[in-house]
C-alpha cells in the first residue's frame, strides 16, 4: 500500500468510531466511566479504555473544583449514569487526587480475548484504589553484574574520599 497524502489527512474525523453512531458512542463511554467510578477498575477493549481515559481524567479535574461549582456538577451528572456515584466522586476520588495535577488513571494491557474477535484488552483503573496492583513490585537483584560493579565502585570511591587529605584553599 502506497503512502499518500490522503492517508495523512484526518478529514474531520476527530473521535474513534465506536458503536452504532455518535449517541451510541457517548452512551457506551458514559457506562464505562460510570463503572470506573463505581469499581475504580474496569476491564474493556484497548480502544475503549484509551478513549474513556481522557474523560475520566477530565471528570476528576472538574471534581477537584468542588461540588459547589456549577460546571463540575453538570459534568458529573452528565457523565455518571448512576446518580448515587456523584458524592463518591466529590468526597472520595477528588480529595485523593488533590495533590496531583494530572495522570489520575493507569492503563495496563491484557492478553487478547480468546473468542472469535481476538480484541486487544486493557484494564483501566484510578490510581490509589484498594485493589492489589496490576504489576508486581520489581525486586532489585543485588547479585547482577551491573549492581556488583556499582557496589564495588561506590566502596572504592568512599575509600578514596576517606583516605585523601581534605583540600585547603
Amino acid at each position: 500500500m502506497r503512502l499518500t497524502l490522503q492517508m495523512l489527512i484526518s478529514h474531520g474525523r476527530v473521535a474513534r468510531k465506536m458503536g452504532l453512531g455518535p449517541q451510541s458512542r457517548i452512551n457506551m463511554l458514559r457506562n464505562i466511566l460510570t463503572g470506573l467510578v463505581r469499581h475504580e477498575r474496569v476491564e474493556t477493549t484497548l480502544a475503549r479504555a484509551d478513549e474513556v481515559r481522557f474523560y475520566a481524567e477530565k471528570l476528576i479535574d472538574y471534581a477537584k473544583k468542588g461540588d459547589t461549582d456549577e460546571k463540575a456538577m453538570k459534568m458529573a451528572s452528565f457523565w455518571l449514569t448512576e446518580k448515587d456515584l456523584i458524592p463518591k466522586l466529590f468526597k472520595v476520588l477528588a480529595p485523593r487526587f488533590e495533590a496531583h495535577s494530572r495522570d489520575y488513571t493507569r492503563m495496563a494491557q491484557l492478553p487478547n480475548r480468546e473468542n472469535l474477535d481476538r480484541a486487544k484488552m486493557a484494564v483501566l483503573e484510578y490510581k490509589g484504589n484498594p485493589f492489589p496492583p496490576l504489576y508486581p513490585v520489581r525486586k532489585v537483584n543485588q547479585l547482577s553484574l551491573v549492581n556488583q560493579l556499582l557496589k564495588g565502585y561506590r566502596e572504592e570511591r568512599a575509600q578514596h574520599l576517606s583516605t585523601s587529605p581534605p583540600k585547603s584553599d
